[in-house]
């Protein structure tokens, strides 16, 4: 038995398939079938399933897998052990960004950290915050930046900033008068919302559910992206709320629809996490001390109600 064949096993449970498994393995089909056939001959045993399409683990396939994964990750910490103990900050470091920071955040600290850390090879991934749990739990990412708190044992969560709501109203709207708005103002069926999958719409219904109203709306819609959301508030279509570093790059235009919340504002709490069993913390802190050293100017609130995108 070797790494080598685990890694076969755990490409093939992950992509169901031999020839997609190759690819990502960077082999050919053939070398790969052979290797998970002579693992199979050597424990006298079926961990796939071949007839099923695409191809399923048997039930000794399925924990076979569950422990393939751990002496994978395990066999990988002997580098990170080792980089560890030198202080090396390089290689390949894998970070899952959730799309509400992505566009804002990554720009504002990714040149800083490229031209400091020249021999770190940054491989940066959009992920829901959903997709990042998982793969953080296997192994797939290193770390990630993601709203807070998850609630979650296995995650290990590093605070970088708070970031405040800030309200979009359009002009016809019943909102657009008041210079500051109140939580209790807001009512759900009257705000424009991302798309199922974004912890920022978790946030936003947590903090009107604070505050129930008998509300009929006459249509309802959901949107992946922030900018959408804000054209179809100009058309008077509803408002909409947007976090307050997506609100820098508006236009002076824009600027004039935004209304700040009345002290404490509702905010969400962006943090740098991994699983608690991360051994590449010589990066982790070296990106934590990047983006604090471009966030902390950006960002200075202290008067603020966190919103956990799990509050319910």
């Amino acid at each position: 038995m070797t790494i080598t064949q685990l890694k076969y096993v755990l490409a093939v449970a992950e992509h169901q398939n031999f020839t997609v498994a190759s690819e990502h393995c960077f082999v050919t089909q053939p070398t790969l079938s052979m290797q998970i056939q002579k693992l199979e001959d050597e424990l006298d045993i079926q961990i796939f399933n071949r007839r099923k399409k695409p191809i399923q683990l048997t039930i000794i396939g399925e924990k076979i897998v569950e422990q393939a994964k751990i002496i994978v990750n395990e066999s990988n910490r002997i580098n990170d052990i080792v980089d560890q103990q030198k202080g090396y900050i390089g290689g390949e470091f894998k970070l899952g960004i959730i799309p509400t920071v992505m566009p804002t955040l990554l720009p504002m600290f990714l040149k800083t950290l490229v031209k400091k850390y020249p021999k770190v090879n940054l491989v940066i991934e959009e992920l829901t915050t959903e997709d990042i749990v998982k793969k953080l739990s296997d192994g797939h990412i290193d770390a990630a930046l993601a709203a807070t708190p998850l609630e979650n044992e296995s995650i290990k969560e590093r605070v970088l900033y708070y970031e405040p709501f800030v309200a979009f109203i359009p002009e016809n709207h019943r909102l657009h008068t008041q210079k500051e708005i109140n939580s209790s103002d807001l009512e759900l069926e009257d705000i424009l919302l991302l798309e199922e999958g974004h912890c920022f719409k978790s946030s936003v219904i947590n903090i009107c559910n604070s505050f129930k109203k008998d509300t009929s709306a006459h249509f309802h819609l959901e949107s992946g992206s922030f900018n959408t959301l804000i054209k179809l508030s100009k058309e008077n279509m509803g408002m909409t709320l947007l976090p307050y570093l997506h609100t820098m790059d508006l236009s002076k235009d824009d600027q004039k629809y935004l209304r700040q919340f009345t002290a404490p504002a509702p905010a969400r709490e962006v943090s740098l996490i991994f699983h608690k069993s991360q051994l590449k913390m010589q990066l982790i802190e070296a990106l934590k001390e990047v983006i604090d050293s471009v966030v902390r100017g950006a960002i200075a609130f202290n008067n603020v109600e966190i919103i956990s995108p799990l509050k319910k």
